[in-house]
């Protein structure tokens, strides 16, 4: 092995490695400082802010008037196991005004299925006000238990498409984009609409905390005792969220520079996301792409806006548990944050520019 390693440090030169290395440590020396940097500004963000209602019912009472009503659109796929119980969480957050539009994204199990057994969902004519989606719908639902609940059926077309379909559907001012296997704490809706009910306008989008679910007692759609996972992997990743949700997106947020609103959880004003085209479909970064989206334009047009986060919404989520899953899941991370520097930046367009020329 020492050979192997000696062979290749002579065959690209002591110099290149020298370099290399040296470059590593900059970039990681950097990284660290910014890091650091971010601690210490969400730190003083913690002391300084006023402080938010620490209970639901103090939420409630203060801004129960005030709320402005939320569409919540929750895409799924092949959920058959779990959909009925994520369903219920959605339908029983404490809001005074919200609805529920889920998005049967082409499931090939027994989804549709059991969301119409346990939900008494029937064929409705509901206008779609905004068609952004590229696959066909095929059906929508309404429940004779929940009106508020609306079941979208349409062709697969992966997540990004399936936002768009309900999004199309949507009719309150504010949309709440939410993985359906994703458990909000009751009270997320009312602290991420708060934000929008003393705005000017200029608040586009609001983020909130992801935390990992590995090892808690989830029964009926809803946490029921926090415990730390068996495994080691994910227990770093708690650190990891942590660090990125408490720090990193804080300082960010405060200083204009949020540049990512978790797909788990996230509230929009629905125009804004009209005005955009919705969700692009050529990435599997749409989170990352659909908050850059919102900068460029609004950038542009040389509009006074901000990008939120709240720490006191919680959204819990499964993390991987195994090295492949984590792989996977890290790949596609950095496949769609290329994606997402390529798609918004000026050398695309001029690419675009040079392309249409020579036809």
């Amino acid at each position: 092995m020492m050979e192997r390693i000696l062979s290749t440090a002579s065959s690209i030169g002591v110099g290149t490695l020298i370099a290399i290395g040296l470059l590593c440590f900059i970039v990681v020396t950097i990284r660290n400082l910014v890091s650091t940097i971010q601690l210490l500004l969400a730190a003083r963000i913690f002391v300084t802010r006023i402080r938010p209602a620490s209970r639901s019912y103090d939420l409630w009472t203060r801004y129960a008037d005030l709320a402005l009503p939320v569409s919540v659109i929750a895409p799924c796929y092949n959920e058959e196991l779990s959909i009925a119980d994520s369903v219920r969480a959605l339908l029983a957050l404490e809001y005074p005004d919200h609805e529920v539009i889920l998005v049967n994204d082409g499931s090939s199990d027994r989804t549709l299925e059991v969301l119409v057994r346990e939900f008494a969902l029937r064929p409705i004519e509901r206008e779609q006000l905004a068609e952004l989606q590229k696959t066909t719908i095929h059906g929508v639902y309404g429940s004779a238990l929940y009106p508020n609940l609306i079941l979208v059926d349409k062709q697969n077309g992966r997540k990004a498409d399936a936002v768009n379909a309900g999004l199309g559907f949507a009719a309150a001012p504010l949309v709440c984009v939410i993985d359906a296997d994703s458990i909000i704490e009751p009270d997320g809706l009312l602290r991420a609409a708060e934000p929008f009910m003393a705005d000017d306008g200029s608040l586009m989008a609001v983020g909130g905390a992801i935390r990992i679910v590995n090892g808690s007692v989830v029964a009926g759609g809803h946490v029921r005792e926090i415990r730390l996972p068996g495994k080691w992997l994910p227990r770093y990743q708690i650190l990891e969220y942590l660090r990125a949700f408490l720090t990193a997106r804080i300082a960010n947020a405060r200083l204009d520079m949020l540049m990512l609103i978790s797909g788990a959880f996230g509230m929009f004003r629905r125009a804004t996301l009209v005005e955009i085209g919705g969700y692009r479909h050529d990435t599997v970064g749409e989170d990352l792409e659909v908050v850059t989206r919102i900068h460029r334009r609004m950038r542009e047009e040389k509009k006074p806006y901000r990008i939120d986060f709240v720490p006191e919404i919680v959204c819990w989520t499964d993390a991987p548990e195994t090295w492949a899953g984590l792989r996977n899941q890290r790949a596609r991370w950095e496949q769609g944050a290329l994606e997402t520097i390529v798609g918004c930046s000026p050398i695309r367009a001029m690419a675009g520019s040079v392309l249409s020329a020579c036809r």
